[in-house]
């Protein structure tokens, strides 16, 4: 019998073992191979398109890990390193990372040629009225001994199992980039909340001195009403703005509490965890003053989820080659040395070996469209990766745009509080000074005072505002995990690009 599968065949047909021998040590493989679109990030403007008066300070200096250190606080330093060690969300992502290499390691592995051993002993009879009997067998019981191992190996023709492993790959890469978009997102995310708690406090904080300020004023204005110098809707104004400071009181504090919650989840930690250390009201910290952005031709690579989309169509390219490969034949060989033998003890004679090698051709005929409607499935998922890259890096493009903008507002707006702070400070020192010299009244004061921490408020939301600019620019910059040392080599931008397909 012929070691092929195929009855009726003796030998390889010449022409299958000189295509089978071509392709072998040509190492061809199927399918289109993967080259990195182009992103277009390099004519990105790294510019608001109105910068504020200090525009100097953006320079393209390398955008840093740890941003958040740029604002010089060591709790919110601490607390980044909470969330990096305890947040549940990222050792998902983690454990989804093991997978995907596992997984990688399982394509691989497919390169490689499997060994076994193998072993059995059964008790067996044939049937006294069957045909071994009639053809003069005997059907005494007998023991049956086999041991031996079993080899077997695929030949990788048409590059299937290189297609497999780079895809698994590309895959694993995806999903690390995937856990790096998450580091990206969540130290925003904490940074911005603890911008936002400290913004509650110190809003908190003004809106409780404004709360006296106004009750200070409701009580002269009922006094100057019960000696008929002030009407009843003054009074009844005054009593509404005490009331809604009130309720604004009650709103900041339910909102701190929600803040220092989220900030808990944030690290893994039970509702009230951080209460202890972040319950005490700090002042806000400055923005930075000098903010590195880095160059435009490095946004792809700082930005993790671009990254991502890349792999994920590097992935989806490779699937290309493995659907055509299965088109072609496949060529296994398989061998198998052992020993068999009636009784145990001449399992290790050399009379007892048994043995067989050699190929194994399984060639697809007749699928039913399976195989072209695998291709066709496999094409169009390229063709969605190929979108998908495209729509993040345009993404990207208008998020950095997006956070430039708003931070050079940001710093107008900044600057314009700032100054309507410094003029109700000075209109209450006029105001005071002429209640100490006798030409205004106390009611005057109270409602200079009511001005001016108004203003405070908007001032301190300002504040937290300007922080939360530079916390949504430095999203958008990928800033927030290391990008490798050497980024995977990027090929040319006039080799053919796999978005249009095979």
């Amino acid at each position: 019998m012929s070691p092929l599968n195929f009855p009726g065949m003796n030998t390889v047909p010449p022409r299958l073992a000189g295509l089978a021998l071509a392709a072998l040590l040509g190492g061809c493989a199927v399918g289109p191979d993967f080259a990195p679109p182009p992103d277009g990030l390099a004519h990105v403007v790294l510019a608001p398109r109105q910068p504020p008066a200090d525009a100097a300070a953006l320079h393209a200096g390398e955008v840093p890990q740890q941003w958040w250190r740029l604002f010089g606080d060591p709790v919110l330093d601490q607390l980044q390193a909470r969330v990096a060690a305890g947040n549940l969300d990222l050792q998902a992502a983690a454990s989804r990372v093991a997978q995907s290499r596992a997984r990688a390691g399982v394509a691989a592995a497919a390169a490689w040629p499997r060994l076994a051993m193998s072993g059995s002993v059964s008790r067996e009879a044939v049937s006294e009225h069957g045909k071994f009997v009639a053809m003069g067998a005997s059907s005494d019981p007998f023991d049956y001994w086999r041991a031996g191992f079993d080899a077997s190996w695929e030949l990788d023709l048409w590059g299937r199992a290189r297609r497999l492993r780079e895809g698994a790959g590309a895959a694993a890469r995806a999903s690390a980039y995937e856990r790096e978009a998450l580091r990206v997102a969540l130290a925003a995310e904490t940074a911005a909340g603890y911008f936002r708690l400290r913004g509650a406090q110190a809003a908190l904080a003004t809106a409780r001195e404004l709360h006296d300020a106004a009750a200070r004023h409701w009580t002269l204005l009922r006094s100057r009403r019960d000696h008929g110098a002030a009407t009843q809707q003054e009074l009844a104004a005054a009593r509404s703005r005490l009331d809604d400071l009130q309720a604004r009181i009650a709103e900041l504090e339910q909102r701190r509490d929600a803040l220092l919650n989220a900030l808990a989840l944030l690290t893994g930690a039970a509702p009230r965890a951080l209460d202890a250390e972040l319950a005490r009201a700090a002042p806000q910290p400055p923005a930075p003053p000098v903010l590195p952005v880095g160059l435009p031709s490095e946004l792809a690579q700082r930005r993790p989820d671009i990254r991502q989309a890349e792999a994920r169509l590097h992935a989806a390219t490779a699937a290309i080659g493995v659907a055509k490969a299965d088109f072609y034949p496949r060529i296994d060989l398989i061998g198998r040395f052992g020993s068999e033998a009636f009784d145990g003890e001449d399992l290790g004679d050399w009379a007892s070996r048994q043995f067989f090698l050699g190929p194994a051709i399984y060639l697809p005929i007749f699928e039913g469209g399976r195989l072209k409607a695998r291709l066709a499935l496999t094409e169009a998922r390229q063709q969605e990766a190929a979108v998908a890259y495209r729509s993040t890096v345009l993404r990207a493009w208008h998020e950095i745009d997006d956070a430039l903008n708003a931070w050079a507002a940001q710093q107008r707006r900044q600057r314009a509080l700032a100054d309507a702070h410094a003029q109700q400070q000075q209109a209450l020192r006029h105001v005071a000074g002429a209640y100490r010299a006798g030409a205004a009244d106390r009611l005057a004061v109270t409602e200079a005072e009511q001005a001016l921490l108004t203003a405070r408020l908007a001032l301190d939301a300002g504040h937290a505002d300007a922080a939360l600019a530079v916390v949504a620019l430095y999203k958008a910059l990928g800033g927030g995990w290391q990008p490798p040392a050497q980024a995977a080599p990027r090929m040319a931008r006039g080799a053919s690009s796999s978005l249009g397909g095979p």
